[in-house]
């Protein structure tokens, strides 16, 4: 994967960090096609790294006080941050994703105009404040009715409000993102608001969006991608074919396609280490996936087949290790388990790699190689 892999790495900041002050958190986020931020730290070191300079404090106000990037619900309903100019493309795209049927009883779901009153009461109840879930829940019962409150969704050995199997539909349909939390409390508010596009034209630019940055691709990794079923995401791309919108290539001995007229890749395979914490972009999404963890990688790195639960060492841009971090106070300890031999070189520039992360956590970092005890994140 040598060529794509520096492909992909450029287009990413991960070739070239984003110069200070050519751009802040979102333009990050945007060449990333959003970032996984389930786990919030994890989330501002992949935005962190990609720019010189730029910290957590950096990713956060982007958050809270410019709120250029959201939070929110996105692709395969993981937790992402997403640009707030692309909220038209990202949410028009995604709510026309199929999701296939409701694994809830009959007798629990809404119906599709119940789904569509309760999210609107979402987004009326959110705007301009930040509200906890049990906060959410007593305004969507006031702005829709009791049975909206009705404790019948099993969850977590527990039933919650009828309501909340629209969350994930609320979040992607922009009418909620999550706030800054209030204690351990989560909480919700409004992102800025927005015209959605036309279903139809925002599906076809993330397909071009997917394949200038994970490119080339087939339709099988933008439905993995998505979550999406294969058989409409194969259609989609014959569609945008049809339409002069892709370009077929050969890419590692399959076919692939790439947006028209965007053949070119680097005259050089990726070179260099590189420290990527979890469920980075880069890990999530590449495929073929067994060229991305080769060898040893794919038992180690991957957790049942699934990216991204641990955080990887980076060689040439194919995994080549894992890594972990722990924080104490001002300090950091970030452990390096490489699954072969490294050069001297290597080794001191995956030095400069634990010193970055301990630059955009705003603590001393202290490399240590060694063993990573820590398990697969959840």
């Amino acid at each position: 994967m040598g060529r794509g892999s520096a492909r992909r790495l450029e287009r990413r900041f991960l070739a070239n960090p984003l110069a200070a002050g050519d751009g802040g958190p979102a333009e990050i986020v945007a060449a990333m096609a959003g970032a996984h931020a389930r786990v919030p730290s994890a989330a501002e070191v992949s935005v962190g790294i990609r720019a010189e300079g730029m910290t957590r404090t950096d990713v956060r106000a982007a958050l809270t006080r410019d709120r250029s990037l959201v939070r929110t619900h996105g692709p395969r309903g993981t937790v992402h941050l997403l640009p707030a100019r692309e909220l038209a493309l990202w949410t028009s795209a995604l709510t026309a994703v199929p999701s296939g049927r409701s694994p809830l009883p009959p007798e629990v779901r809404l119906t599709e105009a119940q789904a569509e009153q309760v999210a609107a009461a979402v987004g009326e109840a959110l705007d301009g404040v930040w509200l906890t879930v049990d906060e959410l829940d007593e305004e969507v019962v006031a702005r829709t009715g009791p049975w909206a409150g009705e404790r019948v969704m099993p969850a977590f050995q527990d039933l919650w409000p009828r309501w909340r199997q629209v969350l994930l539909q609320a979040g992607q349909s922009g009418a909620l993102c999550f706030g800054p939390n209030r204690g351990r409390k989560v909480t919700y508010t409004r992102p800025p608001r927005f015209d959605p596009l036309p279903p139809g034209q925002a599906l076809r630019l993330l397909v071009g969006r997917h394949l200038a940055v994970y490119g080339p691709a087939t339709p099988q990794d933008f439905a993995k991608w998505l979550a999406a079923p294969p058989g409409w995401a194969a259609t989609l791309f014959e569609e945008a074919l049809g339409a002069g919108e892709l370009e077929e290539v050969l890419f590692e001995g399959r076919r692939a396609w790439v947006a028209a007229g965007d053949t070119g890749f680097p005259q050089e395979p990726a070179r260099g280490v590189r420290l990527l914490p979890y469920f980075d972009a880069y890990v999530v999404a590449a495929q073929p996936r067994e060229l991305l963890f080769p060898g040893a990688a794919h038992g180690r790195a991957l957790a049942g087949g699934q990216a991204g639960n641990f955080p990887v060492l980076l060689v040439d841009g194919a995994v080549a290790g894992v890594w972990h971090q722990r924080r104490r106070g001002r300090r950091t300890t970030v452990t390096v388990e490489p699954l072969g031999r490294l050069t001297a070189h290597q080794t001191r520039e995956f030095g400069d790699r634990a010193e970055r992360i301990g630059e955009v956590l705003e603590a001393t970092a202290e490399l240590v190689i060694g063993e990573v005890t820590t398990g697969a994140h959840a």
